[in-house]
């Protein structure tokens, strides 16, 4: 049997990842990793929403410049929020909405370095 553990974002500036991800949904960091590789130093952080055991980690390459191609960015992430209309006047603060889909009642935001996350009414 198999369990989801994590999924991966790979970023160019962990400290703008990291604050994004705070104030736009509540994650925090749960573990970290730090090495070395053949093209330098590297970090792994980890970040958790105090619910469940599935993080996202955040993969910071130090020798990495040039941003990720995402390709058509047909993949994404997908949170539940109980208020939805909180959720959306935060996003919309932030400025990080990117896509709406009202009919669905759903909404995309995006992070720094451009990955899409979903944001869904949570089901009563």
């Amino acid at each position: 049997m198999f369990s989801f553990n994590h999924f991966n974002f790979n970023v160019l500036d962990l400290d703008k990842s990291l604050t994004f991800y705070k104030e736009a949904l509540g994650l925090v960091p749960v573990r970290e990793k730090s090495g070395e590789n053949p093209d330098g130093p590297f970090k792994l952080v980890y970040l958790g929403d105090g619910h469940t055991t599935f993080a996202l980690e955040l993969t910071w390459l130090s020798g990495r410049r040039e941003p990720y191609n995402l390709g058509e960015c047909e993949f994404h992430l997908a949170f539940s929020v109980p208020d939805m209309a909180a959720a959306h006047a935060l996003h919309e603060k932030m400025g990080c909405i990117c896509f709406e889909n009202k009919a669905m009642g759903i909404y995309f935001i995006t992070d720094p370095d451009g990955y899409w996350i979903e944001i869904i009414p949570e089901k009563g």
